[in-house]
């Protein structure tokens, strides 16, 4: 029994069909497109063009028999004009389109550096708006300026303009569907727990780890404080750093259950509150998120796991940016970074954030 594809698969009123043969002097509705397997893929007519009878040969070869003559309703819209208006209800704060439109289609790319956000839902809700799409890179994504977020489209060259308001409404609410937030540049108090470091025994090799991090976020190490495995020592190293005026805390190692590990608890004593203890991330699973009391200022609090040390990402990869970008954390969204939270340790090297780590969330 045949079966229909509804609307989906119902004719689209494109306006004239004109035999190739008559084409010469009339204006290309749309642009051409000609694909060299294995070399390019392009207009090889633009629209506007008009059809000169040195082009038929090659429009031929091109397998065209049939060309278009744009015949627009009242109600409905040609697709450069559709995209246009698309791309507009997309871009929120951090976000621009580049053109003009090509084959139908615009590229969204970050007018600033930052983090790149979406709401995910929303995302799903513009998709289901029939003939329309916009496709995007993974939210959470550190982003430069110019860097190429999403590509948005129309499906027909010509679509009902009540599609495209509809798919408008879902994309400009709330200041646009796709932003980029900027990333705070703050000052970090970064301390260094273990015996064997704050001894001397061993070469510190944490604090560059964190150093580099933060400096490619666009943010700076204020001081570096060595402790020893002391509760007390611990807590009076966070507190002073707080007083030097630092912005964000970093503590290293200390995390796990080994009696001398006793870092988190002193991040508690030292006035942290909304500690999340513990991920669904690996490499990171004894990570610590939360917030110190500084007076009248609240600054963030992040435990790293001695991981750090040994893999080039791990859950500080995936929450100092969002941290940085103003996002405070909680039991949730840490449970939620399980999905696409193991890391694969790439044996052909690392090639974070062009891989899947991270990216379910």
């Amino acid at each position: 029994m045949a079966e229909s594809c509804g609307e989906q698969c119902a004719p689209i009123n494109v306006g004239q069909v004109v035999p190739l043969a008559q084409a010469v002097g009339l204006v290309l509705a749309h642009d051409v497109t000609e694909i060299v397997p294995g070399q390019s893929k392009g207009p090889a007519f633009k629209k506007g063009h008009v059809v000169a009878p040195e082009d038929l040969d090659r429009l031929a070869r091109m397998g065209k028999q049939h060309l278009y003559v744009l015949d627009v309703k009242p109600d409905e819209l040609h697709e450069d004009e559709a995209v246009t208006r698309l791309a507009a209800a997309l871009c929120g704060e951090g976000v621009e389109p580049v053109g003009p439109p090509s084959e139908g289609k615009l590229k969204l790319v970050a007018s600033r550096d930052g983090l790149f956000e979406l709401d995910p839902e929303r995302l799903l809700a513009f998709n289901m708006v029939p003939d329309v799409m916009c496709a995007t890179i993974h939210r959470h994504t550190v982003v430069r300026r110019g860097q190429t977020l999403a590509g948005v489209r129309p499906i027909p060259l010509i679509i009902a303009k009540a599609k495209v308001d509809q798919a408008c409404a879902v994309a400009g609410a709330e200041g646009g569907l796709l932003t980029v937030k900027s990333l705070a540049p703050l000052k970090a108090g970064v301390v260094v727990t273990g015996n064997e470091v704050a001894s001397g025994l061993i070469e510190d090799r944490f604090a560059p780890v964190i150093s580099g991090k933060l400096a490619a976020l666009g943010s700076s190490v204020l001081d570096v404080r060595y402790c020893p495995d002391d509760r007390l020592t611990v807590s009076l190293a966070i507190q002073g750093l707080l007083s030097a005026g630092a912005e964000i805390i970093i503590t290293t190692a200390g995390m796990s259950v080994d009696p001398d590990d006793v870092t988190r608890m002193a991040i508690a004593d030292a006035g942290g509150r909304d500690l999340v203890y513990g991920s669904a991330v690996l490499p990171g699973a004894m990570f610590l998120v939360g917030i110190l009391a500084a007076g009248q200022r609240e600054v963030p609090v992040l435990g790293v796991p001695a991981c750090a040390l040994f893999h080039p990402t791990t859950i500080l990869d995936l929450v100092l940016p969002r941290v940085l970008a103003g996002e405070r954390f909680d039991r949730a969204k840490i449970a939620a970074l399980g999905h696409g939270g193991l890391c694969l340790d790439c044996r052909d090297g690392c090639r974070f954030p062009a891989c899947g780590f991270g990216r379910g969330c």
